[in-house]
């Protein structure tokens, strides 16, 4: 009477069972083995991460619930840190519970579902409290490698930027992809346009006619740096948008504005070096250069850095060749300038934690950044490892760890 079922279930255990064993490291397999051969045991894993991160372990602790046998030893999983938490560098972040030859070949998948999440959780963090009035977009999906990492670390950017939110800042309102939108509260990616629409439009004004003639109720965020003409396209741009499009339509609350994302290896249109620290430097009320890089990295960093190592950097940042600080506000004082004050600046390419928070410190005005470098730069930072800490109740580990999980119980 219950053959179909009992089908059904023998099948999946053995889809699941086969998943597991062409993916956990071989040593995991013949451990399992060595253990139903001489007795299984109850062991308690802790898992831990060598730098200091934010808690999203969500995704493997699913991991481990799913693959868990359900006629084993009852599993027990112990959070020592809530989904959002911080977590100091080489803490347990949870344990778990349950036979040894049901858990031991489960260490490689729950492993490689803690770090990209975890550093992505922290990195998504600080990028939105060091711009508190800035949107994030994340658009990370052309650096990630499939699926697996894409969820992970939209997943863990979310958390941070959940976190980043309680703390009174905007955070991430999106994503470019529907894969991870339900992460940021969405039912659909974001994104208007790429620069090979610009290239098949032949002009920066026609590929935003085009898009708004093809997404009528959309807003329009408009690529400005194909031509390197950001500023002088921007402004055509505008005189098209708000003499032509907004009047048409008065009821509409659709906004305009301009993303800047200009190449690395030149500057933006009709800027050089001289020009951008003149800009950073009245911005800033300041006098010079050394006295704008001064005033963003603080006192105490500018005179602690005397090989110029970070100095370089924050010149980078605040006067360099892409999309710098001066670039941002020479965008901002010309659309004011024109009377196009609505209109909005994007800034994308290379917004690390790092860079992000320089611009934080110079107050930059820049309205939205989309951003995939919450990924973490040293893939080595998301290494987790798991350690067995108890056989039977009983405290065992390995010569050296026994201070990050002494106290600790099943």
């Amino acid at each position: 009477m219950n053959k179909p079922l009992d089908l059904k279930i023998e099948t999946e255990r053995r889809a699941r069972a086969d998943y597991l064993l062409s993916r956990t490291d071989k040593y995991f397999t013949k451990s399992r083995q060595i253990v139903e051969k001489f007795g299984d045991t109850t062991v308690t894993y802790g898992i831990f991460l060598r730098r200091g991160t934010i808690c999203a372990v969500n995704p493997a602790l699913e991991i481990l619930r799913e693959y868990y046998p359900p006629d084993a030893t009852p599993l027990k999983i112990t959070r020592l840190y809530e989904e959002g938490a911080f977590v100091p560098d080489q803490k347990p972040i949870f344990t778990y519970t349950g036979s040894f030859a049901a858990l031991v070949e489960l260490e490689t998948l729950i492993l490689r579902r803690v770090g990209t999440a975890c550093v992505s959780a922290y990195n998504a963090y600080k990028m939105a409290t060091d711009l508190p009035k800035v949107a994030f977009i994340d658009m990370h999906a052309r650096h990630a490698c499939g699926d697996d990492l894409s969820v992970l670390a939209a997943y863990g950017a979310a958390v941070g930027s959940r976190i980043a939110k309680l703390a009174g800042a905007i955070g991430f309102v999106g994503g470019s992809q529907d894969l991870t939108a339900h992460f940021y509260g969405q039912e659909s990616g974001l994104g208007t346009m790429p620069h090979a629409i610009i290239g098949y439009a032949g002009s920066t004004l026609r590929a935003a006619q085009m898009y708004a003639e093809t997404h009528p109720q959309d807003n329009l965020t408009v690529l400005v740096d194909y031509y390197a003409r950001e500023f002088s396209d921007a402004l055509e741009v505008c005189r098209w948008w708000y003499k032509d499009v907004l009047p048409s339509d008065p009821a509409s609350a659709r906004a305009l504005a301009f993303r800047i994302d200009t190449h690395g290896e030149r500057y933006a249109e009709g800027l050089d070096y001289e020009q951008s620290v003149e800009l950073v430097a009245n911005w800033l009320h300041v006098l010079n250069e050394y006295e704008a890089v001064r005033a963003v990295m603080g006192e105490e960093a500018y005179d602690s850095d005397t090989l110029n190592i970070v100095k370089d950097r924050v010149r980078k940042v605040l006067f360099g060749t892409g999309v710098s600080v001066a670039s941002v506000i020479k965008m901002r004082e010309t659309l004011d300038a024109a009377g196009f004050n609505a209109a909005r600046i994007v800034g994308s390419s290379g917004f690390t934690s790092f860079k992000c928070k320089m611009f934080g410190h110079a107050r930059a005005p820049v309205d939205v950044i989309g951003t995939g470098s919450f990924i973490p730069e040293a893939f080595g930072d998301t290494f987790a490892t798991a350690d067995i800490f108890m056989y039977d109740g009983k405290f065992l580990i390995k010569v050296g760890r026994e201070k990050l999980f002494q106290g600790l119980k099943p």
